[in-house]
C-alpha cells in the first residue's frame, strides 16, 4: 500500500508572462467535480532546463508526462503554456516526515488546542506551506490515544480530503503505548485508526516500557493490513536496532526509521555494524537534517550519519520534521532546505542531496518513480536557476506541478538600486521598470 490515493484535480489558467514569474497565472481552488476536465487538460512547459544541461519543452496530459522535446519542437495549439525560461525542471520533492497535527503551534499562548477544527486547520495550512516549497505529497505522523483519542486522526483525514487535487496528504497512526495494561487501549485505538484511513503505522518504541513488544505489535498489525511501517527512534541503542532489523526483514511494503540521530553518537564500528544490519533487512532511514521532532526527547541534535548509511547500502531519505512546533520553533518544512543541509553539512553531492528528498523519499512513501521523461507521473518542480547546486543555494522562485496541473507558485523579485556597480556587473533585475508604488 502506498501513501498516495487517487485525487481530483484543480483547474488553473496559466498565462505566459515575463520576469521572474515564468508565466504566472491565476490559480483557482480545487474542486470535486472537475476531475474529468483536469485529466483531459494538456499543459506545455516551454523552455525548461534539465539537469543534464538540455533546454526542452515538456507536454503534460492526463496527469503524466506525454512528451519531451527540444525547445520549440512540440506543437502546442490551443493548450495551456507555462514559460519556464530560466528555470530548472526537476522531479518534485515529497515530505516523508511531517507532524501536521502539532505544526504551527510554537507561537501560541497557553496549552496547544487539539480540537478537531484546530488540528484540521493546522494540518491543512502546514501541507499548503510545504506544497508551496514543492512537496506534492506529505506523510504526516498523527498522535492518537491519551485524552485526545482519535480526534486528531479524524481531523487530519478530513484535511486530506479537503486538499485533494492540490497535494497528497497521508496519515501515520502514532500511538504512545502498545504493551502492558496501558497499551491495550493504544493497540485497540491503533486498529481503529487503520480502519478509519491511516495508511501507515508508526509510533516510537523508545517510549514504550517494552520496546520489543511494541515492535512486535506494530509489525503484526502492519502485516495483517498490508501497511507500511514508519517508526521514530533515536537509534542510539544498537541492540534494539539489531532486533528491529531481524524482525522487520522481509516485511512488505516496508519499514522506515527516523530520525536516527543517535547513530552519529555511537562508536564508528558499532554504527557501521548497525547500518549493515539495516541494509540487509531493507529498512530505510528517514533523516531530519533540520533537527529532531517533538516526538523524541532531545538528546543532542545530531543528524543521522548519512554517508555511513549510504555506504552500507541503506536507502536514505530526508524529511523536514518539525514545522514551527515544540520540536523546532523556526522549522520551515522546506524539502530543499533539507537537501541544502545534506549538501552543505552532510557530505553529499548536490544531486545526491536532492535525491534524498525526491527519488528516495518517494520510494520510502511507496510512490511511483518520477523522471522528466515521457510516461512518468507529472509531479514536477521548476526552480529559478540553471544547476542543482545553485537551486539548493538560492531556491527562491518555484512553480509546483501536481498531477499535471500547476498548483502553487512562489515568485521572488530581486532589485538593485541604480548604481554604477550594479550597472557595471550587469546584475539580474526582475521587476517593473516603470515608476509605481
Amino acid at each position: 500500500m502506498s501513501d498516495s490515493q487517487p485525487q481530483q484535480q484543480p483547474s488553473h489558467s496559466p498565462r505566459s508572462g515575463r520576469g521572474d514569474g515564468g508565466g504566472h497565472g491565476h490559480l483557482r481552488p480545487a474542486g470535486h467535480g472537475n476531475a474529468a476536465a483536469a485529466e483531459s487538460t494538456t499543459l506545455l512547459l516551454a523552455g525548461a532546463r534539465l539537469t543534464d544541461g538540455r533546454t526542452v519543452d515538456v507536454r503534460l496530459s492526463g496527469g503524466r508526462i506525454q512528451a519531451v522535446g527540444t525547445a520549440g519542437s512540440l506543437p502546442a495549439p490551443a493548450i495551456s503554456r507555462v514559460d519556464l525560461s530560466g528555470y530548472l525542471l526537476l522531479p518534485a520533492p515529497v515530505e516523508p516526515h511531517a507532524h501536521g497535527d502539532t505544526a504551527l503551534t510554537a507561537d501560541g499562548e497557553g496549552p496547544v488546542s487539539h480540537t478537531p477544527d484546530e488540528v484540521q486547520r493546522r494540518a491543512t495550512e502546514a501541507a499548503l506551506l510545504q506544497l508551496g516549497h514543492g512537496a506534492t505529497a506529505v506523510r504526516s505522523h498523527v498522535r492518537i490515544g491519551d485524552v485526545h483519542g482519535l480526534g486528531p486522526m479524524e481531523a487530519v483525514l478530513q484535511a486530506r480530503r479537503s486538499l485533494r487535487g492540490l497535494t497528497d496528504l497521508t496519515a501515520v497512526a502514532f500511538p504512545r503505548l502498545l504493551t502492558g495494561v496501558a497499551g491495550a487501549d493504544g493497540l485497540a485505538m491503533l486498529r481503529d485508526a487503520v480502519k478509519m484511513g491511516a495508511s501507515v503505522i508508526g509510533g516510537c518504541p523508545d517510549l514504550d516500557p517494552d520496546p520489543t513488544g511494541f515492535l512486535e505489535a506494530v509489525l503484526e498489525l502492519a502485516a495483517e493490513h498490508g501497511c507500511p511501517v514508519d517508526l521514530h527512534t533515536d537509534g542510539d541503542d544498537p541492540a534494539r536496532l539489531s532486533r528491529l532489523a531481524a524482525m522487520a526483514g522481509g516485511l512488505r511494503p516496508g519499514v522506515s526509521l527516523g530520525p536516527c540521530g543517535g547513530l552519529s553518537r555511537l562508536p564508528l564500528d558499532v554504527a557501521a555494524r548497525a547500518a549493515d544490519q539495516l541494509a540487509a533487512a531493507g529498512v530505510r532511514v528517514i533523516c531530519l537534517p533540520q533537527g529532531d521532532c517533538a516526538a523524541l526527547e532531545r538528546r543532542g541534535l545530531r543528524t543521522a550519519p548519512v554517508r555511513l548509511l549510504r555506504a552500507a547500502g541503506v536507502r536514505v531519505a530526508a524529511g523536514s520534521g518539525a514545522l514551527r512546533d515544540a520540536g523546532n520553533p523556526v522549522g520551515r518544512g522546506d524539502p530543499l532546505e533539507a537537501a541544502y543541509l545534506l549538501a552543505s553539512q552532510g557530505g553529499l553531492r548536490p544531486m545526491e542531496a536532492y535525491d534524498a528528498i525526491s527519488a528516495a523519499a518517494r520510494e520510502a512513501m511507496g510512490l511511483p518513480e518520477v523522471r522528466v521523461e515521457a510516461g512518468f507521473p507529472a509531479e514536477l518542480l521548476a526552480v529559478r536557476g540553471d544547476r542543482i547546486a545553485g537551486v539548493l543555494s538560492l531556491a527562491y522562485s518555484r512553480i509546483v506541478i501536481h498531477r499535471g496541473r500547476v498548483v502553487a507558485r512562489t515568485s521572488a523579485v530581486r532589485e538593485y538600486c541604480d548604481s554604477a556597480v550594479a550597472v557595471a556587473l550587469d546584475l539580474p533585475r526582475q521587476g517593473r521598470m516603470e515608476p509605481g508604488p
